[in-house]
């Protein structure tokens, strides 16, 4: 079985409540996703670091309890995890603060267990980590990180970049831009959105942020419930089914959404069929309070699997033909898609 290993922070999560309480959880784009994969029967181990205290106790208990691997959890001594704050509007939209400067996270990129960590990814089958990832740490642990990523995948390690992008993690657009396009050069799979792209490069149209993703395989999702991907040398347009419930928090969206569509491509679905599921689940998630939603509301496995079937590359590159339009060859988007299906059966 495919394995998957998540690269990021998980933080404190505090939570308007009534009467101006707030509720304690916790949260982090990548372990949001790291447990919805578990939740999707993926194996996923979540690579970060945490402290000696008690809170990170119960954050390894928790993710645990998911079915989350943490064999490769740093604990260091006098360090405590960091804090944020979301503030939710009438319409679901959220608002955070954060408070992460000192975390323990930041330090994963340069302690003496480092290259132990790092040399650890090549035996994942995807690496997935986002640009709040890249963010937490400094120009050198960035680039020791992105070159154990392109060590890996010389061995035939895939990786996902999700451009989930925060301001106040970039205090200089330019470094951002930077590190933006060396992940994006570098990944198999870009989980984007017109969101995230458009604080960087204000202006530019649909066509001219998929431009600026060279890969093989991307997924744009648009800010009406669309997603744009490209991959087998076509682009094409998939668009999210009606909402079942009405929106009562947006906060991990993107999280859930990247969840289901690697599930679905580790799986053996088409892009296009992965989209759908990422759409699905997402659409699901952003009906209830907070990032990771209770147990018994998510979707059940036989229907997810059923709704994710295997297809063949002919089938594939059918479907992206009927739906979208031609945009020119991508050099090596089947390869990339024959090798996530073919170490998914393993």
């Amino acid at each position: 079985m495919a394995r998957v290993a998540c690269i990021g922070e998980c933080m404190v999560e505090l939570r308007q409540a009534p009467r101006g309480l707030y509720s304690r959880s916790f949260g982090g784009d990548t372990l949001n996703t790291a447990v919805y994969l578990a939740r999707l029967d993926v194996k996923v181990d979540y690579l970060t670091a945490l402290g000696d205290d008690a809170l990170s106790d119960e954050m390894i208990a928790a993710w645990t309890a998911e079915g989350v691997g943490t064999r490769r959890v740093l604990r260091l001594p006098g360090k405590l995890p960091g804090l944020y704050m979301i503030q939710t509007d009438a319409g679901g939209e959220r608002q955070f603060f954060h408070w992460r400067e000192n975390s323990a996270a930041r330090r994963l990129m340069d302690v003496p267990e480092t290259d132990d960590i790092l040399n650890s990814l090549t035996s994942y089958d995807m690496v997935y980590l986002s640009a709040i990832t890249l963010s937490i740490y400094g120009d050198s642990g960035r680039e020791r990180l992105l070159a154990a990523v392109k060590r890996a995948r010389l061995l035939g390690t895939r990786f996902v970049f999700d451009t989930n992008f925060r301001a106040r993690g970039w205090p200089d657009p330019d470094i951002a831009r930077r590190v933006f396009g060396a992940a994006l050069e570098t990944a198999d799979i870009v989980l984007a959105s017109t969101e995230d792209l458009l604080a960087l490069y204000p202006g530019e149209s649909q066509a001219d942020l998929m431009a600026r993703i060279p890969g093989p395989e991307v997924v744009l999702r648009l800010a009406e419930p669309v997603s744009l991907l490209r991959f087998a040398g076509v682009t094409c347009e998939v668009r999210a089914g009606p909402l079942t419930k009405p929106v009562v928090d947006t906060t991990a969206a993107g999280d859930s959404f990247a969840a289901a569509y690697i599930a679905a491509r580790l799986a053996g679905a088409s892009p296009i069929d992965a989209a759908h599921a990422g759409h699905r689940l997402a659409g699901l998630v952003i009906g209830y309070p907070g990032a990771i939603i209770p147990a018994y509301a998510m979707p059940s496995k036989k229907r997810h699997r059923l709704s994710t079937r295997r297809q063949g590359p002919s089938e594939v590159a059918s479907q992206g033909s009927n739906q979208g339009s031609s945009q020119g060859s991508n050099k090596g988007s089947n390869k990339v898609s024959d090798k996530v299906s073919s170490r998914a059966s393993k």
